[in-house]
C-alpha cells in the first residue's frame, strides 16, 4: 500500500508552495519508477485530477487494472487518497475492485484504511454479486488484516459501521491473533461498536 504524501498540516501561507512541491515530486517519481505508457494514469491518479484520467483511460494502451507502484493500481490511489469521483470513474470503466497490491491488499483495504466512508460504501454497492461482496470484506492483507481492522485501527467509526452492515465479521483474526476490536482504542465510539458487534454474533 502506498503511503500518502504531504496532504495534511499544511499552515496558511504554504499551502500553494507543499501544493507546488508535491506534483513535482510526484513527476519525478513517475520519471523513474513508472512505466511511459501508464504515467498520464499514475500522475491522475495521485493528484485526483478527474479530466486529466478521463484523457488517461481514453488514451490507456494497457489494461486500467496495471499497478503503477508498489502493485497499486488506479484504483488503489484513488480510494488511498479519497478521490471519490475518480473511483467512480475507474469503476465504471471496468477497474476491479478485487486486484491485489503487492502487500495483498485491495481497494477497499485503502478506502477503509483512509476513513473515506463514502468511498467504502461506493465500493460495496459496486460488488457484482453477494459472493464477491463476501470475498471483498473476507480479503487479507499480508498481515492478515480485513479492511474491517483497517478501519479499526483508524478509529474510522463510520466505515467500521458500514462494513459491519454490510457483513464485516468483527471476530476474524489477522495474524497476529487480534480481531477489528482489538487494534482499537479502549473506550472509543469504535471499540464498543464492534464488541458490541462480536457479542451479538451466535456462538457456533
Amino acid at each position: 500500500m502506498a503511503v500518502p504524501s504531504r496532504r495534511n498540516g499544511m499552515i496558511d501561507g504554504e499551502e500553494e508552495e507543499e501544493e507546488g512541491l508535491f506534483e513535482e515530486e510526484v513527476l519525478e517519481e513517475f520519471d523513474t519508477e513508472t512505466p511511459p505508457h501508464l504515467r498520464p494514469l499514475a500522475e491522475a491518479a495521485h493528484l485526483g485530477n478527474l479530466t486529466a484520467l478521463t484523457n488517461a483511460l481514453d488514451n490507456l494502451s494497457g489494461s486500467i487494472d496495471e499497478p503503477l507502484e508498489d502493485g497499486d493500481t488506479a484504483l488503489h490511489l484513488t480510494c488511498l487518497y479519497g478521490y471519490l469521483s475518480c473511483v467512480q470513474l475507474l469503476v465504471q470503466r471496468g477497474a476491479s475492485l478485487e486486484t491485489k497490491d503487492e502487500d495483498g491488499a485491495i481497494p477497499l483495504h485503502d478506502a477503509c484504511a483512509g476513513g473515506f466512508a463514502e468511498i467504502t460504501q461506493f465500493l460495496i454497492n459496486a460488488a457484482s454479486s453477494s459472493d464477491c461482496l463476501k470475498q471483498m470484506l473476507d480479503t487479507v492483507d499480508v498481515e492478515g488484516d480485513t479492511p474491517l481492522h483497517h478501519a479499526a485501527r483508524g478509529e474510522h467509526v463510520d466505515v467500521v459501521r458500514i462494513l459491519l452492515a454490510a457483513g464485516a465479521s468483527p471476530l476474524k483474526p489477522n495474524i497476529y491473533g487480534k480481531i477489528p476490536a482489538e487494534l482499537s482504542d479502549p473506550h472509543t465510539e469504535v471499540r464498543r461498536t464492534l464488541e458490541a458487534a462480536a457479542n451479538a454474533v451466535p456462538c457456533q
